[in-house]
Protein backbone atom coordinates (compact mmCIF):
# COMPACT_ATOMS: atom_id res chain seq x y z
CA UNK A 1 0.00 0.00 0.00
CA UNK A 2 1.40 3.40 -1.02
CA UNK A 3 0.25 6.63 0.59
CA UNK A 4 0.69 9.99 -1.09
CA UNK A 5 -0.27 13.19 0.75
CA UNK A 6 -0.38 16.59 -0.95
CA UNK A 7 0.45 19.60 1.24
CA UNK A 8 1.13 23.19 0.27
CA UNK A 9 4.80 24.21 0.37
CA UNK A 10 6.72 27.41 -0.28
CA UNK A 11 8.98 27.90 -3.29
CA UNK A 12 12.08 27.46 -1.12
CA UNK A 13 10.77 24.20 0.34
CA UNK A 14 9.95 22.98 -3.16
CA UNK A 15 13.46 23.80 -4.40
CA UNK A 16 14.94 21.97 -1.42
CA UNK A 17 12.92 18.83 -2.21
CA UNK A 18 14.58 18.66 -5.63
CA UNK A 19 17.99 18.59 -3.94
CA UNK A 20 16.87 15.90 -1.51
CA UNK A 21 15.11 13.80 -4.15
CA UNK A 22 18.30 13.19 -6.11
CA UNK A 23 19.24 10.48 -3.64
CA UNK A 24 15.77 9.19 -2.78
CA UNK A 25 15.03 5.61 -3.85
CA UNK A 26 12.40 5.17 -6.53
CA UNK A 27 9.41 3.11 -5.41
CA UNK A 28 7.28 1.74 -8.25
CA UNK A 29 5.51 -0.86 -6.11
CA UNK A 30 2.25 1.12 -6.03
CA UNK A 31 1.73 0.70 -9.75
CA UNK A 32 -0.10 -2.26 -11.22
CA UNK A 33 -0.23 -3.91 -14.64
CA UNK A 34 -2.97 -1.62 -15.95
CA UNK A 35 -0.96 1.47 -14.99
CA UNK A 36 1.95 0.42 -17.18
CA UNK A 37 -0.32 -0.71 -20.01
CA UNK A 38 -2.16 2.64 -19.90
CA UNK A 39 1.18 4.46 -19.96
CA UNK A 40 2.27 2.52 -23.05
CA UNK A 41 -1.07 3.15 -24.77
CA UNK A 42 -0.87 6.85 -23.94
CA UNK A 43 2.60 7.24 -25.46
CA UNK A 44 1.63 5.22 -28.54
CA UNK A 45 -1.39 7.50 -28.98
CA UNK A 46 0.78 10.60 -28.46
CA UNK A 47 3.17 9.33 -31.12
CA UNK A 48 0.31 8.73 -33.58
CA UNK A 49 -1.05 12.22 -32.95
CA UNK A 50 2.43 13.70 -33.41
CA UNK A 51 2.88 11.87 -36.71
CA UNK A 52 -0.55 13.07 -37.80
CA UNK A 53 0.28 16.68 -36.87
CA UNK A 54 3.72 16.52 -38.50
CA UNK A 55 2.51 15.02 -41.77
CA UNK A 56 -0.50 17.32 -42.02
CA UNK A 57 1.01 20.68 -41.06
CA UNK A 58 4.71 20.28 -41.81
CA UNK A 59 4.72 17.98 -44.83
CA UNK A 60 1.27 19.14 -46.02
CA UNK A 61 0.46 15.51 -46.88
CA UNK A 62 -1.30 13.80 -43.99
CA UNK A 63 -1.24 10.06 -43.41
CA UNK A 64 -4.86 8.91 -43.14
CA UNK A 65 -4.14 5.96 -40.86
CA UNK A 66 -2.78 8.11 -38.01
CA UNK A 67 -6.23 9.44 -37.11
CA UNK A 68 -7.78 5.98 -36.95
CA UNK A 69 -4.89 4.58 -34.94
CA UNK A 70 -4.97 7.52 -32.50
CA UNK A 71 -8.74 7.13 -32.06
CA UNK A 72 -8.48 3.38 -31.43
CA UNK A 73 -5.60 3.90 -28.99
CA UNK A 74 -7.72 6.48 -27.17
CA UNK A 75 -10.56 3.96 -26.84
CA UNK A 76 -8.12 1.35 -25.52
CA UNK A 77 -6.63 3.87 -23.09
CA UNK A 78 -10.04 4.78 -21.68
CA UNK A 79 -10.99 1.19 -20.88
CA UNK A 80 -7.59 0.11 -19.55
CA UNK A 81 -7.34 3.37 -17.57
CA UNK A 82 -10.76 2.70 -16.07
CA UNK A 83 -9.31 -0.35 -14.36
CA UNK A 84 -6.94 2.00 -12.50
CA UNK A 85 -9.92 4.03 -11.30
CA UNK A 86 -11.73 0.90 -10.14
CA UNK A 87 -8.66 -0.32 -8.25
CA UNK A 88 -8.31 3.02 -6.46
CA UNK A 89 -12.09 3.61 -6.04
CA UNK A 90 -11.83 6.86 -8.01
CA UNK A 91 -14.82 6.55 -10.33
CA UNK A 92 -17.62 9.03 -9.84
CA UNK A 93 -20.08 7.90 -7.21
CA UNK A 94 -23.03 9.25 -5.24
CA UNK A 95 -22.57 8.91 -1.51
CA UNK A 96 -25.19 11.45 -0.37
CA UNK A 97 -27.75 8.79 0.58
CA UNK A 98 -25.30 7.08 2.92
CA UNK A 99 -25.29 10.13 5.21
CA UNK A 100 -28.90 9.41 6.13
CA UNK A 101 -28.77 5.62 6.37
CA UNK A 102 -27.97 3.65 9.48
CA UNK A 103 -24.46 2.13 9.41
CA UNK A 104 -25.87 -1.40 9.06
CA UNK A 105 -28.16 -0.51 6.17
CA UNK A 106 -25.35 1.48 4.56
CA UNK A 107 -23.04 -1.55 4.79
CA UNK A 108 -25.67 -3.80 3.18
CA UNK A 109 -26.32 -1.31 0.37
CA UNK A 110 -22.58 -0.82 -0.26
CA UNK A 111 -22.12 -4.59 -0.47
CA UNK A 112 -25.02 -4.86 -2.94
CA UNK A 113 -23.39 -2.12 -5.05
CA UNK A 114 -20.06 -4.01 -4.96
CA UNK A 115 -21.85 -7.12 -6.25
CA UNK A 116 -23.70 -5.15 -8.96
CA UNK A 117 -20.41 -3.54 -10.08
CA UNK A 118 -18.72 -6.94 -10.37
CA UNK A 119 -21.67 -8.34 -12.32
CA UNK A 120 -21.75 -5.29 -14.62
CA UNK A 121 -18.07 -5.55 -15.54
CA UNK A 122 -18.29 -9.33 -15.99
CA UNK A 123 -21.30 -8.89 -18.27
CA UNK A 124 -19.51 -6.13 -20.19
CA UNK A 125 -16.53 -8.44 -20.73
CA UNK A 126 -18.88 -11.19 -21.92
CA UNK A 127 -20.62 -8.85 -24.38
CA UNK A 128 -17.34 -7.57 -25.82
CA UNK A 129 -16.11 -11.17 -26.19
CA UNK A 130 -19.29 -12.05 -28.09
CA UNK A 131 -18.97 -8.93 -30.25
CA UNK A 132 -15.36 -9.82 -31.08
CA UNK A 133 -16.47 -13.25 -32.26
CA UNK A 134 -19.14 -11.66 -34.47
CA UNK A 135 -16.88 -9.19 -36.26
CA UNK A 136 -14.17 -11.82 -36.68
CA UNK A 137 -11.35 -10.72 -38.95
CA UNK A 138 -12.83 -7.42 -40.16
CA UNK A 139 -10.13 -4.90 -41.00
CA UNK A 140 -9.86 -1.27 -39.96
CA UNK A 141 -10.83 1.30 -42.57
CA UNK A 142 -7.47 2.89 -43.37
CA UNK A 143 -4.91 0.30 -42.31
CA UNK A 144 -4.71 -3.46 -42.65
CA UNK A 145 -5.11 -4.28 -38.97
CA UNK A 146 -7.98 -6.24 -37.41
CA UNK A 147 -10.68 -4.28 -35.59
CA UNK A 148 -10.48 -6.91 -32.87
CA UNK A 149 -7.16 -5.39 -31.82
CA UNK A 150 -9.02 -2.41 -30.42
CA UNK A 151 -11.87 -4.48 -29.01
CA UNK A 152 -9.30 -6.77 -27.43
CA UNK A 153 -8.09 -3.85 -25.33
CA UNK A 154 -11.69 -3.04 -24.41
CA UNK A 155 -12.12 -6.68 -23.36
CA UNK A 156 -8.89 -6.55 -21.31
CA UNK A 157 -10.17 -3.35 -19.70
CA UNK A 158 -13.46 -4.96 -18.69
CA UNK A 159 -11.71 -8.08 -17.37
CA UNK A 160 -9.31 -5.93 -15.34
CA UNK A 161 -12.20 -3.81 -14.02
CA UNK A 162 -14.05 -6.96 -12.98
CA UNK A 163 -10.95 -8.38 -11.30
CA UNK A 164 -10.22 -5.09 -9.51
CA UNK A 165 -13.89 -4.82 -8.47
CA UNK A 166 -13.60 -8.19 -6.77
CA UNK A 167 -10.44 -7.00 -5.00
CA UNK A 168 -12.14 -3.76 -3.91
CA UNK A 169 -15.21 -5.65 -2.68
CA UNK A 170 -13.04 -8.00 -0.62
CA UNK A 171 -11.07 -5.05 0.79
CA UNK A 172 -14.34 -3.26 1.64
CA UNK A 173 -15.66 -6.35 3.35
CA UNK A 174 -12.47 -6.82 5.41
CA UNK A 175 -12.25 -3.10 6.27
CA UNK A 176 -15.92 -2.94 7.20
CA UNK A 177 -16.72 0.10 5.06
CA UNK A 178 -16.36 1.39 1.52
CA UNK A 179 -15.70 4.77 -0.05
CA UNK A 180 -19.47 5.22 -0.32
CA UNK A 181 -19.93 4.90 3.44
CA UNK A 182 -16.88 6.89 4.54
CA UNK A 183 -15.58 9.07 1.70
CA UNK A 184 -13.51 11.12 4.14
CA UNK A 185 -11.37 8.06 4.84
CA UNK A 186 -10.35 8.04 1.17
CA UNK A 187 -9.97 11.79 0.61
CA UNK A 188 -6.67 12.85 2.16
CA UNK A 189 -4.20 10.17 1.09
CA UNK A 190 -4.20 8.78 -2.40
CA UNK A 191 -4.01 5.05 -1.72
CA UNK A 192 -3.12 2.57 -4.46
CA UNK A 193 -4.03 -1.00 -3.62
CA UNK A 194 -2.68 -3.79 -5.77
Amino acid sequence: MTTEVHTQVSAEELAQTFDESEHAPVDLSGYAFEDWLALALFWAMAFAVFVQFFTRYVLNDSLAWTEEIATNLNVALVFVGSAMCVRMSRHIQVDFLYRYLSPGLGRVLATVIDIIRIAFFAYGAFLIWRFMSIIGDEQMTTIALPKNLTYGFVFIGFVLMCFRSVQVAVANWRRGYSVLERPEAFDAPLVAET
